[in-house]
């Protein structure tokens, strides 16, 4: 049975441990703050310039800040719990890539989300930051597709009859 290297799975833990880090300690900041972080004019500026093409209130930009807040939490438990997987398959088992995939297809969805309104802002180190979170997400999809590819091409295993060759077949009413 082909095995996945042992540098691939590394891979796949560190992004995995970097969105847990740095999107759980941002989703904490956001949902801990007042004004769900708002008042960091950097990282917010995206909230406002979606705000902006809406047509959203001081409320509505509140809600939209708890939002994206809640998704990037979503994301880093989504990718602690690959983490507890994957060490949980070191002991024995197969880790589940589907529980890290849904996460990064949130993670592809809220950088496209963040892109857009930097690029019509035309703040390029806000641009270059989502460019490398979505970067990363790509990386982690495509070293969890070549992980899913190497237990496919494992050799199945041949299936065991029930009875011995040259049996008959049990009738009760014989």
């Amino acid at each position: 049975m082909r095995k996945v290297t042992g540098a691939t799975v590394a891979m796949i833990l560190a992004i995995a441990l970097y969105f847990t880090l740095f999107w759980g300690f941002d989703a904490l900041r956001v949902l801990t703050s007042p004004t769900y972080g708002l008042e960091d004019v950097w990282r917010s500026q995206f909230i406002f310039g979606i705000g902006r093409v809406l047509g959203l209130g001081p409320i509505g930009l509140i809600k939209l800040a708890a939002f994206f807040g809640t998704l990037k939490l979503a994301v880093a438990i989504v990718c602690a719990v690959h983490i507890v997987d994957r060490i949980r398959s070191l002991m024995g088992g197969k880790p589940n890539t589907e529980i890290l995939e849904g996460g990064l297809i949130l993670v592809l969805l809220v950088s496209v989300a963040t892109a857009g309104p930097t690029v019509w802002s035309h703040n390029t180190d806000l641009l270059r930051e989502q460019v490398f979170q979505l970067l990363l997400a790509a990386v982690a999809t495509a070293l969890c597709m070549v992980e899913r590819s190497y237990d496919r091409s494992a050799p199945a295993a041949k299936p065991v009859a029930a009875a011995p060759p040259g049996a008959t077949w049990f009738t009760p009413w014989r």
